[in-house]
């Protein structure tokens, strides 16, 4: 591999190459609140108790593929630079985006899951609004925000029939996920401060194991494309490596990219030679399971 990178390979789908960028500019709009009238467990009225997505479509007749991003912050924050740049990036794919702007500390579990299946429906919903394939509807995080993302992919549910909102009424399970430098373990290899800031210093023996997404995986968990650096200071690479072994414990496709140097937070890494190559990768891999055209 170029650039010094190692590949690990531990079971699926594994794939290499660049991506294709799109030829014309996407189109963005403002914000969409996921509940206009209030979000359930609002503490105050202020953005941060709003939670919402910001639509990146591409240009063309679609039906697109979609992926709904979930900056990185620890669970106290969300990163620009993971949010609307990735989207834009995806665009260039020929992939439709949404920004997750969920909610975050004081907000603990399970607010910003919530969130995220909200999103998650809300999308399916309008799919055709959007002109996006209902059934193509991915999440991608970064961190902690990857820990969101695969507790999308991991504790979904398949919607109440019997609910009085139509969104609610859809699937929240994601068909893919994309999980860049994740939390994923709230066990030893845990970055700490997340843990805390979603469900406290002390938390319930239960529901950390459970939010401890290694052991949530089943073989319903989708297809989902990993990358992380080996020497990663803020959340260490066991995360990725454990849940990749969920996942190949329960038969499900994934790919695994893990890179000898780099720092955590890297978002794009467009200027760290060693990992910058990551979204060909991932564009490859939406390619190949048919979220992006050939």
């Amino acid at each position: 591999m170029a650039n010094g990178a190692v590949l690990v390979v531990m079971a699926g789908l594994i794939v290499l190459g660049t991506s294709a960028a799109g030829a014309a500019e996407p189109a963005s709009a403002g914000p969409i609140f996921l509940w206009p009238d209030g979000a359930p467990g609002a503490l105050g009225q202020s953005m941060e108790d709003k939670p919402r997505v910001t639509p990146f479509i591409p240009v063309g007749d679609g039906p697109f593929g979609c992926v709904i991003v979930c900056p990185g912050g620890g669970y106290s924050g969300r990163a620009p630079h993971e949010g609307a740049p990735i989207a834009k990036w995806l665009n260039s794919l020929g992939v439709a985006s949404f920004v997750l702007d969920y909610r975050v500390k004081p907000y603990k579990h399970p607010i910003p899951l919530g969130d995220a299946q909200r999103g998650i429906r809300l999308v399916r919903a309008r799919a055709a609004e959007w002109k996006i394939d209902p059934k193509r509807i991915g999440i991608l995080g970064f961190s902690a925000g990857g820990h969101l993302a695969a507790s999308a992919g991991t504790l979904f549910d398949a919607g109440k029939p019997d609910a009085a909102d139509p969104i609610d009424r859809l699937s929240s399970r994601p068909d893919a996920l994309i999980l860049c430098y994740p939390v994923i373990s709230f066990g030893e290899f845990r970055h700490h401060g997340s843990m805390v800031n979603l469900i406290g210093d002390n938390p319930d023996p239960d529901l950390r194991r459970k939010l401890s997404l290694e052991n949530s995986v089943t073989r319903e968990t989708p297809p989902t494309f990993l990358w992380h650096t080996s020497d990663d200071g803020g959340v260490p690479v066991e995360n990725s490596l454990q849940f990749a072994a969920a996942l190949h414990k329960n038969k499900v496709l994934f790919a695994l990219h893990v890179f000898p140097h780099g720092n955590h937070g890297l978002g794009l890494a467009a200027n760290v030679p060693e990992v910058k190559e990551w979204p060909a990768l991932a564009g490859e891999w939406l390619k190949g399971i048919g979220f992006a055209p050939k």
